[in-house]
């Protein structure tokens, strides 16, 4: 296995269905354009309450991607 150098960037997804879509939401938009990404670690989740609910969902994650 070769030695790796790696960037790490930082996201924010959201999702008014869940954790899970939120992380999945904002890999998927930055994917369009970062190369080599190769794991993600949650940060940070947050969300907005309507009318005593849990109406939307923000996740905070750090990206690593490998230079070229």
């Amino acid at each position: 296995m070769s030695a790796h150098v790696y960037k790490i960037l930082e996201l924010t997804g959201s999702s008014p269905a869940g954790i899970e879509d939120a992380v999945s939401t904002a890999i998927a938009k930055a994917s369009e354009t970062v190369r080599n990404m190769q794991w993600f670690e949650v940060v940070e989740t947050r969300g907005h309450i309507e009318d005593g609910k849990v109406a939307h969902w923000q996740v905070t994650v750090k990206v690593g991607f490998t230079l070229e």
